[in-house]
C-alpha cells in the first residue's frame, strides 16, 4: 500500500499516512479520465445559444410582389432566410449539453486522478486545517508551510467552515469538500492538499 508523508499546519512531519491501494494505488486508465472530464465539462456548458428563425424576425407581413408577371423569382415574405434580415436556418436553439455515464466509469477515473496524483508526489496530506476566524493571510501562510506555491485543489471535511472561508478568495486556490471532489477538480489542479478526516471520508466512499 502507498504511503505518504503526515504533515502539520505549520509545515512540519507528525508522521506517516497509509493509503488505500484501491483508491490511491491503481493503474490510472487515462481513456476513462478523459471520458468523464469530457462528460463534466459538457455538463457545465449553459446551451443558452438561441438564433430567430423566419417566424420569430420582425417583418414579412405580406408577400413583397404579386406571384406571377413581373419577372422575378417568386417570393412569400421579406424575412425568408435568403433575405438579409431573414431568419435563420437550422440555428442553435437552447439545449442542455449535459449526459450521463455509468457509476462505475466515474468511479475508475476519480480512482486514477487520485492515484496518478499520489505517483507524482503531488498528494500532500495534513493531520487539520483549524482556524479560529476565516483569515486569509493565514491559509496562505499554511500553504507556503507545506511548499505548495502553484495551483491547488483543497479537499476538506463538510465542517470546516473557516478553513473554507479563508481560502475562497485566493488566486490559483480551490477548494471542496471530500464528497464533492470530482475528476474536473483533481486534473485541473497541480497539487491535492487533503486533511486525514478528509481523506478517510474519501477512502470509504470510494473504497
Amino acid at each position: 500500500m502507498p504511503t505518504v508523508a503526515l504533515f502539520k499546519q505549520d509545515g512540519t512531519k507528525n508522521g506517516e499516512v497509509t493509503l488505500n491501494d484501491a483508491v490511491f494505488g491503481i493503474e490510472p486508465n487515462e481513456t476513462v479520465v478523459f471520458d468523464v472530464v469530457l462528460m463534466q465539462r459538457a455538463s457545465l456548458r449553459q446551451g443558452t445559444h438561441a438564433v430567430k428563425n423566419r417566424s420569430a424576425v420582425r417583418g414579412g407581413g405580406r408577400k413583397p410582389w404579386r406571384q406571377k408577371g413581373t419577372g422575378r423569382a417568386r417570393q412569400g415574405s421579406i424575412r425568408s432566410p435568403q433575405w438579409r434580415g431573414g431568419g435563420v436556418v437550422f440555428g442553435p436553439t437552447p439545449r442542455s449539453y449535459s449526459y450521463k455515464l455509468p457509476r462505475k466509469v466515474r468511479r475508475l477515473a476519480i480512482k486514477s486522478v487520485l492515484s496518478e496524483k499520489v505517483a507524482e508526489n503531488n498528494l500532500v496530506v495534513v493531520d487539520a486545517l483549524t482556524f479560529d476566524a476565516p483569515k486569509t493571510k493565514e491559509f496562505k501562510q499554511v500553504l507556503a508551510n507545506l511548499s505548495v506555491d502553484s495551483k491547488v485543489l483543497v479537499v476538506l471535511e463538510s465542517d470546516n467552515d473557516f478553513a473554507a472561508l479563508s481560502a475562497r478568495n485566493l488566486p490559483n486556490v480551490s477548494v471542496v469538500e471530500a464528497d464533492s471532489v470530482s475528476v474536473l477538480d483533481v486534473v485541473s489542479n497541480n497539487k491535492l492538499v487533503i486533511t486525514q478526516t478528509a481523506l478517510t471520508q474519501v477512502e470509504e466512499v470510494l473504497a
